[in-house]
């Protein structure tokens, strides 16, 4: 079954009560997506689960707001000054290191725990197992992708240079997301994507990854070793199930250039989305710089040294 954000969230703050990782016996509290999230086998013991947890749940803590990282790291007890034997008390000491009330980081620390769910669930995981951010094999060093929105059925050209940072890189994991929402008729499914490589590489399997994303693996003609480029073309063909498009890295992409041509008739707003959480590209809440497009109905933007996990790109709000 795949891992869902609702699961995880709720052993999550199962996992910060009492001594939160310091927990003794510390199996008891880690649920079955955590374990699977973090690769924890099911005979490790206190110190290899506390390592583990640490090893995925950190990084992403530290990639969050001061004010949610603090608060974050504070109920699990993985910062050491705050390392108290009670919940409450690690509460007490984020509310005066915050210069808060302890109702305000209780907040802090459940919306926290969100982000933290969905970017612990956003990148690939080889055995349950998430590989730390310093080990990818791959990274892109020029994304380019061109989107237009006045065909019939929108389409993608993506154009980019990968760089090799390790030997024998033979495939290419790549997915692409068609966002859901509760309005939207029927699940994705995998034939609501075409995929055509133009050049680059063989598409040798794609399949469903979760409810709404298409995961696909690129055959390389031969191995890189460490330190090659590789350029590839690709074209996606799709009906968008929401008013966006972002690129939500798996590796890390140094640069993103994005252009967006738009129907005659222009959308009543247009924002850039810039490291915000993929579930916020979705929510016209989430509010960012807005945009407009030029006499061709055209937007071009840019985007450097993106972080894996999270979404870059543009939503538009359709005309009323």
């Amino acid at each position: 079954m795949e891992p869902n954000a609702a699961d995880l969230v709720a052993e999550l703050k199962v996992l910060r009560k009492g001594r939160g990782v310091f927990t003794t016996p510390l199996g008891i509290r880690v649920g079955p997506v955590l374990r699977e999230v973090c690769g924890i086998p099911d005979n490790a013991e206190n110190v290899e689960i506390r390592d583990r947890l640490a090893h995925v749940l950190e990084p992403l803590a530290k990639t969050l707001p001061d004010d949610l990282r603090i608060a974050v790291l504070a109920a699990f007890a993985m910062h050491e000054p705050a390392r108290k034997p009670f919940y409450q008390e690690r509460v007490h000491w984020a509310a005066r290191e915050l210069d808060r009330d302890d109702r305000t980081i209780r907040r802090r620390i459940d919306e926290g725990i969100e982000h933290v769910a969905h970017l612990a669930l956003a990148g690939p995981r080889e055995g349950g197992a998430r590989p730390a951010p310093d080990s990818s094999s791959w990274h892109t060093e020029l994304l380019r992708v061109s989107l237009a929105l006045d065909q019939d059925r929108p389409e993608v050209f993506e154009f980019r240079r990968i760089v090799a940072d390790a030997d024998e890189i033979a495939e290419l994991d790549l997915a692409l997301t068609l966002t859901t929402t509760a309005a939207t008729a029927g699940p994705v499914r995998e034939s609501d994507l075409d995929v055509d490589v133009f050049h680059g590489g063989t598409l040798v399997r794609r399949a469903m990854e979760s409810n709404d994303r298409v995961g696909l693996a690129l055959q390389l003609a031969d191995p890189l070793s460490r330190g090659k480029t590789h350029d590839l073309a690709l074209r996606f063909r799709a009906e968008f199930r929401h008013p966006h498009y972002v690129c939500v890295p798996r590796h890390p992409v140094d640069r993103f250039d994005l252009h967006v041509r738009f129907p005659a008739a222009p959308p009543a707003e247009i924002v850039r989305l810039d490291r915000v959480f993929q579930d916020d590209a979705r929510d016209p809440g989430a509010r960012g710089d807005v945009v407009s497009p030029d006499g061709s109905g055209e937007v071009h933007l840019r985007f450097d040294h993106l972080a894996p996990g999270f979404a870059y790109g543009i939503r538009w709000n359709p005309a009323g």
